[in-house]
């Protein structure tokens, strides 16, 4: 059985499950948070005027392919069956996505069957004088063609990252889907679903251990490093070096939440495809958790925009100038001694809540492999560039 003393830095989903992972192969667990609640963004809570569980920091929904960490999960929380279906509201219409054979047909005004809607996207919408794509409308483009471009994706991607389109990487477009049959589940993912209690209880459980210390509202300072015999960091990579090189660069999200009697959208979440309309979208957060029942509703509206110092980082940016400065702090991190980043805001990826906890299982096996054989720690246990 291993021994020492361990800091996780951030007790969200990175800092609880190597926590615990350690904490079982004996180590001395300390998890501080400056927030004053565990789970970080993924912190659920009840309303208390309408008794709705409120996913705080906007909706996360579990789906993967991973069937350990499905199991993991399962094993701290009781998972309900949910499918992720989103609408969006687009030139006075509602329509679903993913774009599928429902969108296609309604928004043209036709009847196609899969291989007709297929061949007319094909020959009369896609732009096939794009050969390879250089950024996300150019993708679009060749992809779904100017008229769903535009409509579903051109003014939501300039609310959502604050640019045009054009000065996006391909690559963003890539992970969206195109269908072709009418299934509008948004994951194609083996498991989905959602807590029955919320990821706050279920994180909870995870870092009940007899040697696990939690303490909130508590901010880490690098002097506190020399206390432990080795430190897993989750919070912003340039945040730890007080950003000396500069700030790596995120969009961070406004939510106006508001109540309303009854049932506000009938769904829980509304994109707004058009550029006018200001907020990205609605949540309806009942919609969350079907098996409850509610008359009253909690929904957020959301506004993105760039991230400041003092604001909530959810999306990295990565484009080239924060490439090149993610580069530089990739460096330095390697400087930190008996350090480790880990998660999404220490490695400066977005990272799926399975992907967050697949990565952590792995980076606490490995810290207890490099133990073992003698090996330095890794810094990072996956490289951020």
């Amino acid at each position: 059985m291993a021994t020492g003393k361990l800091l996780m830095v951030g007790a969200g989903l990175s800092g609880a499950v190597i926590g615990r992972t350690l904490a079982k192969a004996g180590f001395d667990i300390t998890v501080v948070d400056a927030r004053p609640h565990i789970g970080g963004n993924c912190h659920t809570e009840r309303d208390e005027q309408t008794g709705v569980l409120v996913h705080a920091y906007g909706p996360h929904i579990f789906h993967t392919d991973d069937a350990e960490v499905w199991d993991y999960v399962n094993g701290f929380a009781t998972f309900k069956p949910y499918i992720n279906r989103v609408k969006t509201t687009a030139r006075g219409q509602v329509y679903s996505l993913p774009i599928n054979l429902h969108t296609i047909n309604q928004f043209f005004g036709s009847t196609f069957r899969p291989e007709e809607a297929r061949t007319f996207i094909a020959e009369t919408q896609a732009d096939a004088t794009i050969a390879t794509p250089r950024n996300f409308e150019e993708q679009a483009l060749k992809f779904v063609g100017r008229d769903l471009y535009e409509t579903f994706f051109k003014g939501y991607t300039m609310k959502q990252w604050g640019c045009h389109p054009s000065e996006l990487p391909a690559s963003i477009l890539k992970r969206l889907p195109l269908r072709f049959d009418y299934n509008d589940n948004y994951y194609r993912h083996r498991f989905q679903g959602l807590p029955e209690h919320g990821y706050t209880e279920m994180i909870a459980r995870i870092l009940e251990h007899p040697s696990i210390a939690v303490h909130l509202g508590t901010l880490f300072d690098r002097s506190q490093a020399a206390e432990y015999d080795h430190v897993f960091y989750s919070g912003p990579l340039d945040g730890f070096f007080d950003y000396r090189l500069g700030h790596l660069g995120y969009r961070t999200l406004d939510f106006e939440r508001f109540t309303h009697d009854g049932d506000y959208q009938g769904c829980a979440v509304m994109n707004y495809g058009d550029a006018d309309i200001p907020y990205t979208r609605i949540t309806e957060h009942k919609h969350f958790a079907p098996w409850e029942s509610h008359e009253a509703s909690v929904c957020y509206r959301e506004y993105s925009r760039a991230c400041g110092p003092d604001d909530i980082p959810y999306y990295p940016i990565r484009q080239v100038r924060e490439k090149a400065l993610l580069a530089d702090y990739t460096a330095l991190a390697e400087t930190a001694g008996n350090t480790t980043f880990v998660g999404r805001l220490g490695t400066y990826r977005y990272l799926d809540m399975d992907v967050t906890i697949r990565e952590a299982l792995d980076t606490a096996r490995g810290f207890l492999d490099a133990l073992e054989t003698g090996h330095p720690v890794p810094t990072f246990f996956r490289s951020p560039l």
